[in-house]
C-alpha cells in the first residue's frame, strides 16, 4: 500500500470493514485532513476489478460533504463485494466501467457506511488497520442534545429555534462555575482524555492544552462552529423537514424523462419537503417547498434534484442546502476571535469537541486542532543531539 499510494496515505487513513446482506466493504478510507487537490489516490475495486463508476464516486463525495470544501478530493482504497448478478461488467470494452442493477440501494449503502465512519472519527483517534465499529443506528451519527428546554420551543419556528439555541450554547462558556478546572498537573495514574487539559489561551483566538502525547493546539471558534453545527443537524433530523405552502404553485417544464422520473420519485420529494405532482407530458407543479428554504430559485432546485435521481437514483440537494443554512447560522453563533476565556471554559469546550462528530474539521473543511508530540517538540529544541 505505501509503495503504491506512499507512506503519508498509510499514516493518514483508517481501515473500514462492513457488511450488510448482499454488501461488503472494506479497505482504507483517508481522513479529511489528508485530502488532495485532485482525484489521483482514489482506487475502487468491485469484486475485484479495478472500475470508474459515477454511482460510487458519487456515494464517496457525498460522505465528505460535512469536511472537505474548496474543491478538495478524498483519498481511498476500496474494496466492495457483491453478488455478481447484481452487476453488469460488460458496459465498456475496457471493461473498467460497470453498471449496477439497483444502484440506488449500492449507494445507500456505501454514503452511510462511510459517513457513520467519518462520524466516528474523533479527537484523539490515530489510524489503525482496526475495523472502527460502525453503529447499527443512524440516530447515533450525530451529538444527542439533552438540553430541556428544547421540549418547550418544538413549535417555534426554526430560525427562532436557532437563536435560541446559539445563546444557550455560546453562553456555556460564559460560566465558570459549570466546569470544575482540573488540578494543574494530572495524576499518571488518571490519564488525560484525548485532547488534554486547558493550560492558557494565545492571542484570544488559540486554545493551549496538554495531554500524554504532548501539545494541542486548537481554534476555539472553529471547534465551537462544528459543535454548534452538529447540534442544529441532530434539532433538525428530529423535529423533520418542515414544510410551508406556495402561495401560487409553480409549474415547471422539463423533459419527458425528468418528466417521469419527478412522477415516480414523488415519495422521495415529499420526503425532502417538496410536493411535486404531474400535469403534463413535460411539465411538473410544485405546491409546497421546505420553510427553511425560502427565498430559494425553486425550479433550479427542483431541476437539480432530478438530474441527480437520473445520475444517481439519489439526491441530496435540498439535505445539503439545509446544511449550508445550519452551517451559516453555526458560524456566525460561534465564539469569536479575541474573546477570552477562562481554564474551565476551555475545558469544557475540549469535552464537547470529543463528544462530537466530524470535530476534527470546521464547516468549512479546515482543522480545528492539532497536536505536537513531544518528539516533536524535542526536536524544535535540538533534544537529545
Amino acid at each position: 500500500m505505501a509503495d503504491v499510494c506512499g507512506g503519508r496515505f498509510v499514516e493518514q487513513a483508517v481501515y473500514v470493514e462492513h457488511e450488510v446482506g448482499d454488501f461488503r466493504l472494506h479497505g482504507w478510507l483517508g481522513l479529511p485532513t489528508a485530502s488532495r487537490t485532485q482525484t489521483d489516490l482514489q482506487y475502487f475495486y468491485v469484486n475485484g476489478r479495478t472500475v470508474r463508476d459515477r454511482v460510487l464516486a458519487h456515494a464517496v463525495r457525498q460522505a465528505y460533504a460535512d469536511v472537505l470544501y474548496h474543491g478538495r478530493h478524498p483519498a481511498y482504497v476500496l474494496y466492495l463485494r457483491l453478488d455478481p448478478a447484481l452487476v453488469d461488467v460488460n458496459v465498456h470494452p475496457t471493461k473498467h466501467e460497470i453498471r449496477f442493477r439497483d444502484s440506488r440501494s449500492v449507494h445507500g449503502f456505501l454514503f452511510t457506511t462511510l459517513k457513520r465512519v467519518i462520524a466516528q472519527l474523533q479527537p484523539g483517534d490515530r489510524p489503525s488497520q482496526e475495523p472502527p465499529a460502525i453503529e447499527a443506528d443512524a440516530a447515533k451519527d450525530a451529538p444527542v442534545a439533552t438540553n430541556a428546554a428544547y421540549a418547550n420551543v418544538r413549535q417555534m419556528p426554526p430560525q427562532s429555534m436557532l437563536a435560541l439555541h446559539v445563546a444557550e450554547s455560546s453562553g456555556g462558556y460564559t460560566h465558570p462555575s459549570q466546569v470544575p478546572a482540573p488540578p494543574p498537573h494530572a495524576d499518571a495514574q488518571d490519564p488525560a482524555p484525548p485532547l488534554g487539559y486547558a493550560l492558557a489561551q494565545l492571542h484570544g483566538v488559540f486554545v493551549l492544552a496538554q495531554n500524554t502525547s504532548g501539545l494541542v493546539l486548537v481554534d476555539m471558534h472553529a471547534a465551537h462552529e462544528r459543535i454548534l453545527y452538529e447540534q442544529f443537524k441532530q434539532v433538525f433530523e428530529g423535529e423533520g423537514i418542515k414544510t410551508q405552502a406556495l402561495l401560487v404553485p409553480l409549474s415547471v417544464n422539463v423533459s419527458r424523462a425528468e418528466a417521469d422520473s419527478g412522477e415516480q420519485h414523488a415519495g422521495a420529494f415529499r420526503e425532502l419537503g417538496l410536493d411535486l405532482d404531474r400535469l403534463g407530458l413535460e411539465t411538473l407543479v410544485v405546491r409546497q417547498m421546505p420553510a427553511a428554504l425560502a427565498g430559494v430559485d425553486v425550479e433550479a432546485l427542483v431541476r437539480d434534484v432530478l438530474a441527480d435521481l437520473l445520475a444517481h437514483a439519489r439526491s441530496d440537494r435540498i439535505r445539503l442546502a439545509i446544511d449550508e443554512l445550519l452551517s451559516s447560522v453555526a458560524c456566525h453563533g460561534s465564539v469569536r476571535a479575541r474573546r477570552n476565556l477562562t481554564l474551565p471554559e476551555m475545558n469544557r469546550l475540549l469535552r464537547d469537541m470529543e463528544a462530537t462528530p466530524r470535530s476534527g474539521q470546521c464547516n468549512h473543511g479546515r482543522p480545528t486542532w492539532v497536536q505536537l508530540g513531544l518528539r516533536e517538540l524535542d526536536k524544535l529544541f535540538l533534544r537529545g543531539q
